[in-house]
């Protein structure tokens, strides 16, 4: 008696994730996008909106208080470097959004080909499942067929036998 053994490769669960790997960071892999990702990350963060606000508070408070005036009442110098962060801020968070959309759209794609996977290998299932259902309805068909043949035959063994047993015992009987 032989055994086969089905040996099957494991099953690559991210297969349909893999082709939009390249997604991943939002402005590439080289240094200046991961440093880019990072600082737009940080704008929506507390920690940044804290830090803001600390710096503008101080800001006016040491140019109104008469420590120091570099930068007197309109706060120009102020708004200008208020106005150089959101030059660079926008665009870091409208392109991270951009890349973000790509990236959710790629992962969106990839589950539905998962899903849709999945489903086809169900209906495999059920399929070998329904034809199993029928083989083992015709087997026990069968079974009970062959379990009424041997019933009967039974009967007609004990029949014969009686049969025999009669003939015999009367041919064997002593006649008086």
């Amino acid at each position: 008696m032989t055994t086969e053994s089905k040996t099957t490769a494991p099953i690559d669960h991210l297969r349909f994730h893999r082709p939009h790997a390249h997604l991943a960071p939002t402005f590439g892999n080289d240094k200046f996008a991961l440093r880019a990702e990072a600082f737009a990350r940080f704008f929506g963060t507390p920690t940044f909106l804290g830090a803001q606000t600390l710096v503008v508070l101080l800001w006016v408070a040491l140019n109104v208080s008469g420590v120091t005036h570099f930068d007197v009442y309109p706060f120009i110098l102020l708004n200008l470097a208020f106005s150089l962060q959101s030059a660079y801020a926008a665009p870091l968070i409208l392109l991270a959004q951009t890349r973000q959309a790509a990236r959710d759209k790629a992962q969106s794609e990839a589950d539905a080909q998962h899903r849709e996977a999945l489903a086809v290998a169900n209906s495999e299932r059920q399929a070998q499942a329904a034809q199993n259902s029928a083989q083992l309805l015709e087997l026990l068909e069968q079974n009970t067929r062959l379990t009424e043949m041997t019933k009967t035959l039974t009967e007609r063994i004990e029949s014969l036998t009686s049969e025999m047993h009669q003939h015999f015992v009367r041919k064997d009987a002593p006649t008086s």
